[in-house]
């Protein structure tokens, strides 16, 4: 994707037809952004903390994401915040969200749009 740093798009080989499935990715996008770090005021998606997003046939979402620091305070919490938004989209059966340090976020992950509301170039 070019306007999030790295997250990828669902593989191609899918029994979901390629305009749902561009329609499903872009509402889990779209929900994805609905997440913040109470932190920083920028979403997750386009912090560039989402590192992939896997749709299954059966319409379950996988996501890996990681944040932006191991010892972040909500560390906890944003698998489950990330899980609720997720799963509030049309279309989206079940959803999974691993947390990953490998490789660590840095600001090199960002989006322009993030770049510009942190005023970070």
């Amino acid at each position: 994707m070019t306007d999030a740093a790295t997250a990828e798009k669902p593989a191609v080989s899918s029994a979901i037809p390629p305009e749902e499935l561009d329609r499903l990715t872009d509402d889990i996008i779209a929900s994805l952004k609905t997440v913040y770090d109470p932190e920083i005021p920028v979403d997750i998606y386009e912090l560039g903390l989402v590192y992939r997003i896997d749709i299954s046939d059966n319409r379950d979402v996988t996501i890996d994401m990681t944040l932006t620091a191991p010892g972040c305070p909500v560390a906890g919490e944003m698998p489950g915040w990330v899980e609720n938004a997720v799963s509030a989209a049309p279309g989206v059966n079940a959803v999974k969200v691993n947390m990953t340090f490998d490789p660590p976020w840095d600001q090199s992950r960002m989006s322009d749009e993030a770049r510009v509301a942190l005023d970070m170039w």
